[in-house]
């Protein structure tokens, strides 16, 4: 079979599924390739990642037999033959990161949050799905894509195996502060990461005890290297959003704000985001007002 491959959201991250297709079809004798206008193929599978609130799909295919779409662009119900879901992920096609492993160790997630997919399409409970040799074969760094990792029974297990690697671990999802303990702190104090990140998402869950608690387990002491992520335009006021990023600074966190659906975001939302997210200026300027004040003295 001549089989292509089309990457909707484009090459700027693997696309994982796509990875995994290429080598299963590869490993049956199939010519694999990238989904050209000009080509001719017995199977085109489509994957994309984002909705239509994130990017659109406006590549039309009619050079092929059969086309395939997949991912959460398209629904939450398509997911991948688990003969598929298990192949070691075919990290030629994207040359410029084959440097990097990326996967999954877990999967699913219990916070059920209003403004993320995860719970609705991989389940309230965040269950061990693979080892880490799955996806990883000595690459200097590892990309973790688990939506809670720690929320997951065997989340010990797995952080011994990241910890054993020696690689460069990125949790690209972030960790979840409410599930520290002194026991994997200890075992994420062995694994060899540039930064960890958490998320502060509801302004109305009381997490300053969580944090606190993190920094006197951890040996991370650089506060760069510590970042939480802010939610802001999801039913939160101007006032909690700042509160929560003073508060996040005066502990020894850097927060980055990020924005939901942000062409509905009111003007001063994006002000605090250009403030908090350009460190220069925000370590410079200590309080938003004086931001905003210079902001309208030069316009």
């Amino acid at each position: 079979m001549r089989v292509a491959l089309c990457d909707v959201d484009g090459h700027r991250w693997p696309n994982l599924c796509l990875m995994k297709l290429s080598a299963y079809h590869k490993a049956r004798g199939d010519i694999v390739e990238w989904w050209t206008p000009e080509g001719r193929y017995d199977l085109v599978y489509k994957s994309r990642v984002f909705t239509d609130l994130y990017s659109k799909d406006t590549i039309i295919v009619d050079n092929a037999d059969q086309v395939i779409c997949g991912g959460t662009g398209y629904g939450l119900d398509n997911r991948l033959p688990d003969v598929v879901e298990h192949t070691y992920p075919d990290y030629s096609i994207y040359p410029e990161f084959q440097s990097t492993a990326y996967g999954f160790l877990s999967r699913g997630c219990p916070r059920a949050c209003g403004f993320c997919i995860v719970s609705k399409k991989e389940g309230r409970g965040s269950v061990a799905v693979a080892d880490l040799a799955e996806f990883w074969n000595g690459q200097k760094e590892i990309k973790l894509l688990d939506a809670n990792l720690l929320a997951c029974p065997d989340h010990e297990r797995l952080l011994r195996q990241l910890a054993e690697s020696h690689a460069w671990v990125d949790f690209t999802q972030g960790l979840d502060v409410r599930l520290i303990t002194p026991d994997n702190a200890a075992l994420l104090n062995q694994v060899k990461t540039k930064a960890v990140h958490f998320a502060w998402d509801d302004p109305n869950d009381d997490l300053i005890p969580c944090f606190r608690r993190f920094l006197e387990l951890t040996k991370i002491r650089d506060k760069r290297r510590r970042t939480v992520y802010v939610l802001t335009n999801y039913g939160s006021t101007h006032e909690q959003d700042l509160y929560r990023v003073e508060t996040l600074r005066a502990m020894g966190y850097t927060p980055y704000v990020m924005i939901y659906n942000r062409p509905s975001a009111p003007k001063i939302t994006l002000q605090l985001q250009r403030w908090v997210n350009n460190k220069r200026i925000f370590y410079t300027v200590s309080r938003f007002e004086d931001y905003i004040d210079g902001r309208r003295k030069s316009s």
